[in-house]
C-alpha cells in the first residue's frame, strides 16, 4: 500500500474489508468451473481420478499435491475396489483443482478481453458500517472498465500466485481508473465483473 495513502490505520476504526488485489484474485478463481460433485462422492472421485490421469499434467499436479501412492493403488481406486484415505482425497481434490486452474488460463484472457472491449468491474468500497460517523470516508461503490493486457498479467498472476504482481496490478488499476480518490479503494468488501 501507497506510504500516503490514508487508510495507513486500515481497520483502526473499524472498517472492514480485504485488499483489492485478493478480491480481484477471489474473482479469477470464481470463473473456474469444474466437477461439482464433492470428492467423497464416488462419482467426484471417479471424474477427479479420470481428469488426473488423462495427461501427464495430471500426473504432475498429483505429485505437487503430495498424491505419492503405489500404480497398484492408482489403479485399485481407478477400478472403486479401494478409496482414498481422507488426506489423499483432499490431496486428489487440489491436484484436480490446480489442475483445471492451469488448464483454463488461456480461456479466463479471452473471456475477460471480450474481444477487445476488457472487462467492466464493480468495486464495492470497504464496509465503515462499524465505524463511527465522524470517521467515515465518503466512498460510493464504482465501476471501471479494465482492458486485456492488464487481465492477461492478472490471470499469470493469479495462477502463479504472485501476489506481489497481483498487488501492483491492483494499484495501476484503481490508480488508472479511479483518479485522485484511488486510494479509498485499496480496501474493499468486493469486486465483481460478469465474463
Amino acid at each position: 500500500m501507497a506510504e500516503d495513502s490514508r487508510w495507513r490505520r486500515y481497520g483502526h476504526f473499524g472498517a472492514r474489508g480485504l485488499p483489492g488485489w485478493v478480491a480481484l484474485a477471489e474473482g479469477i478463481d470464481k470463473m473456474v468451473t469444474g466437477i461439482e460433485s464433492p470428492v467423497t462422492s464416488e462419482r467426484g472421485l471417479a471424474a477427479r481420478l479420470r481428469y488426473l490421469t488423462a495427461s501427464d499434467a495430471g500426473y504432475e499436479a498429483m505429485d505437487r499435491a503430495g498424491v505419492h501412492v503405489r500404480p497398484r493403488t492408482l489403479m485399485a481406486w481407478l477400478a472403486e475396489e479401494q478409496t482414498p484415505s481422507k488426506a489423499n482425497l483432499a490431496r486428489l481434490d487440489a491436484a484436480y483443482w490446480e489442475l483445471r486452474r492451469r488448464n483454463v488460463v488461456a480461456d479466463l484472457k479471452r473471456r475477460l478481453h471480450n474481444r477487445g472491449r476488457g472487462t467492466r468491474i464493480e468495486i464495492d468500497p470497504a464496509d465503515q458500517s462499524q465505524v463511527e460517523r465522524r470517521h467515515r470516508r465518503n466512498v460510493e461503490p464504482r465501476s471501471i472498465n479494465v482492458r486485456g493486457s492488464i487481465w492477461d498479467r492478472a490471470v499469470d498472476a493469479w495462477i502463479a500466485s504472485d501476489t506481489r504482481e497481483l498487488e501492483a496490478i491492483w494499484d495501476e488499476i484503481i490508480q488508472g481508473g479511479l483518479g485522485t480518490d484511488w486510494d479509498a479503494y485499496t480496501f474493499v468488501s468486493s469486486v465483481g465483473w460478469a465474463a
